[in-house]
C-alpha cells in the first residue's frame, strides 16, 4: 500500500525538528567561535581584514566596468562574511588538529571524519600500550593506519597486511604511521593523503572486500578498546564544516 501525505501533524513536527536542528548547529558555532575567539587572538582581525579587502576590492572593480558600487558593496558584503566565515572553520580545524596531535585515539577521530564512502574500522590491532592499526577500506584499496611507537606498530601492521592479502588479492593495500617523524604522515594531512590515493577499485568489489574483511574480523575478535578520540567538547568541527558547505 502507497504511503500517503504526511498528515498536519507530522508536518508540524518535522518543521519543529528542523527548526531544533538549525538551532543546535547555531549554538555549536557560537561555542566554537567563543572558545577560537579566546585561544585565537589573530582570528578577529584576520576576519575583519578578509571582508574589509573583499569589500573594497569589489568596489572598486565596480568603478572600472560601470556597475552600480551600491550592488558591488551589497555584494562585497555578503561574500566578504562567507570568506570570513570559511576563514574561521579552517582555523578551528587547525587549532582542533594542533591540540589532537599525539594523543591516543587521534587518527582514529581523524578517520572518522573522512568525507565521501570510505568504510572505517578502528583498532583491527591494538597492543596494552594504545597503540592500534585501523583500516579504512574506499576505492583505492585497503588502507592501514597505524598511530602509536613505530617499532611496535611494525609488526601489528606486517600482520594486517598478510591476513587482509588473503582475501583481496591484487587489489592495493597502502600503509600509513601517524606521526611527525622521517616518513611518517602528519595527523593534520591524513584525511588528505588518503582522499589523494588513485581509485583503483569499484564500488561493487568495496562492497565485496568490506564484507569478507568484516567476516574477518568477527573470527578473530576486536583489538583494544580505543579512546573516542581526543577532540575538545566545543570544537563541533564536523558540525562546523557542514554548515560551511552549505552556506
Amino acid at each position: 500500500m502507497a504511503k500517503g501525505k504526511p498528515t498536519k501533524e507530522e508536518r508540524k513536527a518535522a518543521k519543529a525538528a528542523s527548526r531544533a536542528a538549525s538551532k543546535e548547529r547555531r549554538t555549536q558555532i557560537w561555542q566554537a567561535f567563543q572558545m577560537q575567539r579566546k585561544e585565537d587572538k589573530a582570528l578577529l582581525p584576520l576576519m575583519a581584514a578578509t571582508l574589509l579587502v573583499t569589500v573594497g576590492v569589489l568596489v572598486g572593480l565596480s568603478f572600472l566596468v560601470g556597475i552600480a558600487w551600491w550592488a558591488a558593496l551589497v555584494l562585497g558584503i555578503i561574500l566578504g562574511a562567507l570568506l570570513a566565515f570559511i576563514v574561521f572553520g579552517r582555523r578551528v580545524q587547525k587549532n582542533v588538529y594542533r591540540k589532537a596531535d599525539g594523543q591516543a585515539g587521534a587518527a582514529a577521530w581523524a578517520l572518522e571524519n573522512l568525507k565521501g564512502a570510505w568504510r572505517v574500522t578502528n583498532a583491527v590491532a591494538a597492543t596494552t600500550q594504545l597503540d592500534a592499526v585501523h583500516r579504512v577500506i574506499g576505492r583505492p584499496g585497503v588502507i592501514l593506519v597505524g598511530e602509536g611507537a613505530p617499532h611496535r606498530l611494525k609488526p601489528l601492521m606486517a600482520q594486517e597486511k598478510k591476513r587482509a592479502a588473503r582475501l583481496i588479492g591484487d587489489t592495493p593495500i597502502y600503509e600509513f604511521i601517524v606521526g611527525n617523524g622521517e616518513g611518517q604522515v602528519p595527523l593534520a594531512k591524513l584525511q588528505r593523503q588518503i582522499t589523494k590515493l588513485p581509485k583503483n577499485i569499484d564500488t561493487k568489489t568495496l562492497d565485496s572486500i568490506e564484507a569478507r574483511m568484516t567476516a574477518l574480523q568477527k573470527k578473530g575478535g576486536a583489538g583494544a578498546a580505543m579512546p573516542k578520540g581526543p577532540v575538545p567538547g566545543g570544537a563541533k568541527q564536523k558540525g562546523i564544516q557542514r554548515t560551511v558547505r552549505r552556506r
